[in-house]
């Protein structure tokens, strides 16, 4: 595949390229459920940096290798940076909390990201889970918020989501107990849009991207970013307004907006440029 930028290197993600504007994010250090140190998310940091600049690429798929889509941060790392800052210990010793690094249960960027949940997503994993955009579940997944259990807690943007997608009762019995749930109960909450068998997870996955990308890269960018600025924002009237002045206005100086209207009118399938946005 002919990109514009390289890719970067990377180390514990593996990049893919299932399908035409596609990109599936693997997370590959299965022996250890694939848990994140610092180094990871600062990895994950440019790898979705990358994909947000990247014009061939309109949607990216999230999983994990082996039997854990994402088991949050690397506790014993965490602890040991707790222990060498003593009393003077504050949120910038966890492991997304380092200079350039955004952790994927915080970031907002501008292409939409499904994840494909092939096993457990605890801690920072679930965070990152209620982050994405779209979610398919294998029927054995699990979730579950369970850094109340480790003494710690998941502030890293998970909480006030949380509450914007399944309410704050569900929200509150879901963070405060650290309970892990079913994929069918997080269905249920609305955090996932559709369970497979384990084995068909990251086809659904693709199959729902593919939906995506035939659209125009232009239009994918604005709508997203009008849906983020509503659960964001929470004001119909402002998401409307910061999208309107942004996303909307560079869209109609864009060839996309043209090709799509001419296209109809033609009665045949558009064909894309680059992203404007």
């Amino acid at each position: 595949m002919t990109f514009t930028y390289p890719p970067p290197s990377t180390s514990f993600a593996k990049l893919s390229f299932p399908a035409p504007r596609v990109v599936l994010v693997t997370y590959s250090r299965p022996e250890k459920l694939n848990c994140t140190t610092a180094a990871d998310v600062l990895e994950i940091t440019a790898i979705f940096r990358w994909i947000d600049q990247e014009p061939s690429l309109s949607v990216a798929i999230l999983t994990g290798a082996g039997k854990a889509f994402s088991t949050g941060a690397d506790l014993k790392e965490w602890a040991a940076k707790v222990s060498g800052a003593g009393a003077s210990a504050k949120p910038g010793a966890g492991p997304g909390d380092v200079p350039g690094a955004i952790p994927m249960s915080n970031r907002v960027g501008k292409k939409p990201v499904i994840a494909a949940v092939n096993g457990m997503a605890l801690g920072g994993g679930c965070e990152t889970v209620v982050n994405c955009d779209l979610v398919v579940a294998a029927d054995t997944a699990t979730f579950g918020l369970v850094e109340v259990k480790r003494g710690v807690a998941p502030y890293a943007g998970v909480l006030p989501r949380l509450i914007r997608t399944v309410g704050l009762q569900r929200a509150s019995e879901f963070a405060l107990t650290g309970a892990v749930i079913s994929a069918q109960q997080a269905e249920n909450w609305g955090l996932v849009n559709k369970i497979v068998p384990q084995q068909d997870v990251v086809k659904e996955a693709v199959r729902y991207a593919e939906l995506i990308a035939e659209n125009s890269p232009d239009s994918i960018i604005c709508t997203r970013a009008g849906l983020r600025q509503g659960w964001e924002t929470a004001s119909v009237v402002e998401a409307t307004a910061v999208t309107g002045q942004k996303e909307w206005a560079e869209l109609q100086k864009g060839e996309n907006i043209l090709e799509g209207l001419k296209a109809f009118k033609e009665k045949r399938k558009p064909v894309w440029k680059a992203a404007r946005l």
